[in-house]
């Protein structure tokens, strides 16, 4: 993963940009990573391009997902709107995990807080037990410090990132 430059980050959003690499690299199967906050904005993600042209360099396929991680936030936005509206019609209290197993690969969804999504897409062959505790590690160590005040900075730093690589 190439990571975003958390230079003049809060330490909080210093310490989420390295959780979340270490999901990335650390999880074998792991191929993108999205946060998405309650409104369905992207707030954190790995950068499934930049692994995939490393990959190309190496004579190997792309792994990542067609798409970006704006894509990714998406689907992550409306996969955890409509479990959670299940959930509702349902009566069966709070959504704490979605997965989707499909032929070319698994898609996983889980609550942080506030409406705070974590989203996974995995390869056909990861292990999905292993992607899940590794994520439910990371809703446990990011959740509590995922205030309103560091979503904001972490979209303000994005919407920069996006400026610069515009230009």
């Amino acid at each position: 993963m190439t990571a975003p430059s958390t230079v003049g980050l809060s330490h909080e959003a210093r310490n989420l940009h390295w959780l979340l690499t270490n999901l990335v690299e650390e999880v074998p199967g792991i191929l993108s990573v999205a946060v998405v906050s309650s409104d369905g904005l992207l707030l954190l993600s790995s950068d499934p391009e930049s692994r995939d042209a490393a990959r190309r360099a190496e004579g190997r396929p792309a792994a990542g997902p067609r798409g970006s991680a704006a894509d990714l936030a998406t689907v992550v936005s409306g996969i955890g709107s409509l479990t959670a509206g299940a959930a509702k019609l349902g009566d069966l209290g709070e959504v704490k995990h979605t997965m989707v197993a499909m032929e070319e690969g698994s898609l996983f969804v889980m609550s942080i807080s506030d409406g705070s999504l974590l989203g996974v897409h995995g390869s056909a062959d990861c292990d999905m037990s292993v992607v899940a505790y590794h994520m439910a590690l990371f809703v446990g160590r990011a959740g509590h410090v995922l205030t309103p005040e560091l979503r904001s900075e972490l979209r303000k730093s994005l919407e920069t990132e996006s400026a610069g690589s515009a230009r």
